[in-house]
């Protein structure tokens, strides 16, 4: 009796078939419209992963839009809410799971108004024409929507000086050391005729497969947007910024000197790595793996037999012209080379590679000084235009040959590439999942993939071998230092020091990626919290299953469902490794 009343309990609880049908129902319909909205309210972003309907505009970057925003995110937040969870399949629920996250998330930071900071060093208003290095341009239409894009830089530019005000109004403004890399930034763009704008260097010499009379008509028209909207705007621009945001701008460089600052911070750190650490536990972590990892490299130096103590390994690394390149070419040379030796042996770490390729080109001269030794750009959706993996070529003499394996296995294969462009190919996913992520994940997996340089014949001598733990200390010391920063009360000097005490980065490296960490809090934490994760899965998967053990087998299902929060990911793997004979 008592299991039949049991059974007929359960039989109540269980949706009905129709309840089953129509939360699927709904929640499809709610995948469908707020992936439109997205696209609409991104219409760059839209255009990077090759969906054109919007090719000719910029987002709406205004006081009212960034509150519309925030409305209706708060409304797609609700309808999620107002759908059984229970009542979806498996699969729709993750999908439920990750996009309330995302929606969570992105209503609870609009409380601290980040948007009031409009002003990034890394890129933004000062230099928009470098859009186009993620843009498809090779049609006359192509051409023709950038034209009507740039016919409008003159209100993005009042947008965000809008913005810029209303954060000086309110405190809200960003760290002086940082805005004076804008203003050289933005001086770039003070030419006297439109020829010489930025703006104009992707038509100065236009595909031979247009008609002569479109390249004509195509340059005019350009010529003329230059002159009569471009640089009158960016002179209004240099005026706002130097004379008033510039003044105003902030001498303190840390999250707790703006207004409710500390739980900012907070905010952050959980959201960047998908955990519930604290800051202070993130800075006691990262002191932990600082001293592990002094620990190995001190035995390589012991291995090349060098006559001096840890600094001055240091010192010598990033002296000696043996570790570099005079000339810019020769550095590209060796990026481009490295690749092609990686590429024929993933097929012994993965059972599954995408079919996108990637390029390697080198990064914009006007960002190049300011900005980090690489990253990577994601292939648009449509295949118009591949996985770009950049490199900093300015001052070949600051950027050491023992990096330049490393730094390719986490950026292009088997790094950001490799798992990026996979994740677009999993056309069994919401689009919301194939084109955004969680960044503990992606940067985890980067931080992870340097490690498969070992497998993948890579790390051969013992400067490369430091090289790659200079990089897992470099993102050991970001621990120290981000929260440091942010919530300790660190001075930059103080951050400079520690990173120079602890990697054989360069000095203008290290300038340059603790001046990331002041622009960019909480984020710099995610990689190696990511990385310690998935090397804790990879661990237990190998002392469960031992000798049968696949490693292909376990790089596809880790990579299998996308960018995953590191508990969700976690669930995931421990139900494969039950799963397992």
């Amino acid at each position: 009796m008592k299991a039949l009343n049991v059974a007929l309990a359960v039989l109540l609880l269980a949706p009905s078939a129709a309840s089953l049908a129509d939360a699927t129902s709904d929640f499809e319909t709610l995948l469908s419209e707020h992936w439109e909205w997205t696209l609409k309210s991104s219409p760059v972003m839209a255009s990077m992963i090759g969906d054109r309907r919007f090719n000719d505009q910029w987002q709406d970057q205004s006081l009212n839009a960034y509150e519309r925003r925030h409305d209706e995110t708060r409304d797609f937040l609700r309808r999620v809410y107002g759908i059984d969870r229970n009542a979806l399949s498996k699969s729709d629920q993750l999908n439920y799971e990750l996009l309330r996250r995302q929606l969570q998330d992105d209503v609870d930071v609009y409380q601290f108004r980040g948007h009031l900071m409009p002003f990034f060093h890394r890129g933004g208003v000062q230099n928009l024409e470098n859009t186009t290095n993620q843009l498809r341009l090779v049609t006359s239409k192509d051409f023709e929507d950038w034209l009507a894009r740039m016919s409008k830089v003159d209100v993005v530019i009042d947008q965000e000086m809008d913005l810029a005000e209303a954060g000086r109004k309110a405190g809200i403004v960003a760290p002086k050391i940082l805005m004076q890399r804008v203003k050289s930034q933005l001086a770039l763009q003070l030419v006297d005729s439109a020829e010489e704008s930025p703006f104009y260097r992707v038509f100065e010499n236009l595909p031979d497969s247009l008609p002569v009379e479109d390249r004509q008509r195509l340059q005019a028209d350009a010529l003329e947007t230059i002159q009569k909207t471009v640089l009158p705007a960016y002179r209004k621009l240099n005026r706002y910024f130097n004379n008033r945001y510039l003044p105003a701008s902030r001498d303190s460089i840390g999250q707790s000197a703006l207004p409710n600052g500390n739980a900012w911070y907070e905010h952050l750190a959980r959201s960047f790595t998908t955990t519930r650490m604290a800051p202070d536990e993130i800075h006691r972590l990262g002191l932990q793996e600082v001293q592990r990892l002094r620990g190995e490299m001190q035995e390589i130096i012991t291995e090349v037999a060098f006559d001096g103590g840890f600094n001055d390994f240091l010192v010598f690394l990033r002296t000696d012209p043996q570790f570099y390149f005079e000339d810019p070419a020769d550095l590209y040379q060796a990026y481009l080379a490295t690749a092609k030796r990686i590429d024929p042996e993933l097929v012994n770490l993965f059972g599954v590679l995408p079919r996108m390729p990637y390029g390697v080109k080198p990064i914009p001269d006007s960002i190049a000084p300011d900005t980090t030794t690489a990253y990577y750009s994601r292939p648009a959706a449509d295949g118009s235009r591949a996985g770009i993996y950049w490199v900093n070529l300015h001052k070949p003499a600051v950027r050491p040959k023992y990096e330049i394996e490393v730094l390719s296995v986490h950026e292009a294969m088997p790094g950001h590439h490799l798992q990026i462009a996979l994740q677009q190919e999993l056309g069994d996913m919401p689009n919301f999942r194939r084109f955004l992520g969680f960044t503990a994940f992606v940067e985890g997996w980067g931080l992870y993939s340097e490690r498969l340089g070992y497998d993948l014949g890579l790390y051969k001598d013992p400067y490369s071998r430091f090289g790659q733990l200079t990089y897992d200390m470099w993102r050991a010391v970001r621990l120290v230092v981000d929260t440091g920063i942010h919530y300790k009360g660190w001075t930059r000097q103080q951050a400079i020091d520690f990173f120079t005490d602890n990697a054989a980065k360069t000095g203008h490296d290290i300038v340059n990626e603790i001046d990331r960490y002041i622009a960019m809090p909480g984020q710099a934490l995610a990689y190696k919290i990511g990385q310690m994760k998935i090397l804790t899965l990879r661990e237990r998967a190998e002392r469960q299953l031992g000798d049968d053990f696949d490693i292909r087998a376990f790089h596809d299902e880790l990579l299998g469902a996308g960018a995953l929060p590191l508990d969700i990911l976690e669930q995931r793997m421990d139900a494969w490794l039950a799963s397992q004979p």
